[in-house]
Formats: structure tokens, C-alpha cells, sequence
């Protein structure tokens, strides 16, 4: 990437970022309109607003009580030589490839771990109580998961010495993809197969949003598939087949997801989603 695209891009960040979540979320609601894989039984009007208002909300909660950001980190870190990356001074040819490896590594595992605490698992519940699987599943999550999220990256931002150009391009990759992965598209089986080899599908990341305990502890990877296979944690497809996949948690089975203040309020509600300790059988 020459100089000047790399200047580009991190002195218009937000409008970059603005312009490939609008492109990317019109591209893909379009997609999902002309070839649903599953038609709707919710308002969509409802589950719309409720997503993007958690995402709207998520991202006002990070830039007023973490102004800086991951990408402000990154800044921090470059100038003083800190972290592994800059103490080491890799060429941007290694260094870029090395960090957007790392950091959809860290995403992974953060994301396994939020599945296994309980305490985690009452804010992750949140993204997987929606009872339909569409562009705006994937993004919505809870402002505090959000918060805890971002807080994991920066000091993994910081430790590795990761800079500001390749925690803008991850940042971004990692939004397309999430809404792309959830998006209620079916792909052609023979594209589907070869796509998985090397990214998460809409049809691999379905089966990670079943009720059942046993299959949504699985297929964790949000960019790359790789992770989950290596790691043991791939499931190539749901017990009933994906024509019988149920999406969402069984102890919320009616509209309450669909509305925001209630899903706002779930993470701090008695009770939980699931038996905590035992996989379904």
C-alpha cells in the first residue's frame, strides 16, 4: 500500500469507516431482500431498530468513555517504539499481514471466552436472543460487550505494538464480515464449500446461532475459518440439517428480543439463557 493511500485513509477514518459499513450494509440488505434464505416471521421495522440502535449506542458509549480508542493506542504505541511490533521495527509488508492475524486470533478466542464465563455470557446472550439471523445481527451486541470488547483490543493493540494503519483496516474487515457471515443469504452449495476452506460463511456462522447449547459453543471465527479447525471448535453443519436449524435462545421464544429496552436490560435480568453448566444432550 503506497504512502499516500495509507495517509489517505488513516486522515479520513471516519469517513472511510462511514462509507464501507453504508456500502456494505446497503450491498448486503439488498442481497437479503432479492434472495432471502428464510422469509421473515418478525416485524422487520422492529428488529432493525432495536440492532442498529444498540449499535449506535455501543459506538457512542466507546468514543465518549474510550476517546482513544484502538486507534488511538496505535498512535500512542508508534510513537514511543512501544510493543512487540515496533520494538522489533517489521517492514509494513510483514508487520500489516502479522497484525490482522493476531488481532481476528484475539477475536476468537475473546469470543469462546465470553461464551464459557457466566458472567460474559450474560452480555454476549444479547447478540445470539435474536430470534432471526440478518445483516443487523451482526451488529448487534450489547454497549457493555462492546466496552469490554474494545477494552481487550487496546491492550492487545498496545502489547503488540499493532499500528494505527492495521487496526483501521481490521476494524473495518471485521464489520463487513460480521454483517456478511449474518447475513440470511444461501450461497451456491459448491461456492459455500470452497468459501469456508479459508473465511466464515453465512451458512457456517448460522449454525453458531442455534438454541442448542451443543452447536451455538461452536464455529466461533467472525473473518477467518481457520481457527475453529485448528482449534477444535468447527461444526460443519447443525443436527436437523439447516433447512431445521432453530435460531436464537429457547428461554426467550417471544418478541421480547425484538424490543430495545428490554434487550438493553437482558444482560442484568435473573436467571439465564441456558444452563450454564451442562451442554445440551
Amino acid at each position: 500500500m503506497s504512502a499516500t493511500m495509507q495517509d489517505f485513509l488513516l486522515g479520513h477514518e471516519a469517513v472511510v469507516r462511514l462509507a464501507v459499513f453504508g456500502g456494505a450494509f446497503g450491498v448486503l440488505a439488498s442481497w437479503q431482500s432479492i434472495a432471502p434464505f428464510r422469509v421473515s416471521r418478525y416485524s422487520r421495522l422492529a428488529r432493525w431498530w432495536t440492532n442498529l440502535a444498540l449499535s449506535g449506542t455501543s459506538t457512542l458509549l466507546v468514543r465518549f468513555t474510550l476517546p482513544l480508542a484502538a486507534m488511538g493506542v496505535a498512535v500512542w504505541a508508534e510513537a514511543r517504539g512501544f510493543g512487540l511490533f515496533n520494538l522489533l521495527g517489521l517492514p509494513t509488508v510483514l508487520s500489516l499481514p502479522l497484525s490482522l492475524t493476531a488481532l481476528d486470533l484475539l477475536i476468537y478466542a475473546q469470543h469462546a471466552v465470553f461464551h464459557h464465563v457466566p458472567l460474559l455470557w450474560r452480555l454476549h446472550r444479547v447478540h445470539h436472543a435474536d430470534p432471526e439471523l440478518d445483516v443487523t445481527t451482526g451488529i448487534r451486541f450489547h454497549p457493555v460487550e462492546i466496552f469490554v470488547s474494545m477494552a481487550v483490543k487496546m491492550a492487545a493493540v498496545a502489547a503488540l505494538g499493532i499500528s494505527p494503519l492495521a487496526v483501521l483496516l481490521f476494524e473495518i474487515v471485521l464489520n463487513a464480515m460480521a454483517m456478511f457471515n449474518h447475513t440470511n443469504v444461501a450461497l451456491p452449495p459448491r461456492t459455500e464449500m470452497l468459501l469456508r476452506c479459508a473465511i466464515v460463511t453465512p451458512e457456517m456462522h448460522r449454525v453458531h446461532h442455534s438454541v442448542r447449547r451443543d452447536e451455538h459453543d461452536m464455529n466461533f471465527g467472525f473473518n477467518l475459518s481457520v481457527w475453529d479447525r485448528l482449534f477444535g471448535t468447527y461444526l460443519g453443519g447443525p443436527r436437523d440439517g439447516i433447512e431445521g436449524l432453530r435460531i436464537g435462545l429457547d428461554a426467550y421464544p417471544g418478541l421480547e428480543p425484538t424490543k430495545l429496552l428490554w434487550t438493553l436490560a437482558l444482560p442484568f435480568r435473573g436467571g439465564a439463557a441456558r444452563a450454564l453448566g451442562k451442554k445440551a444432550r
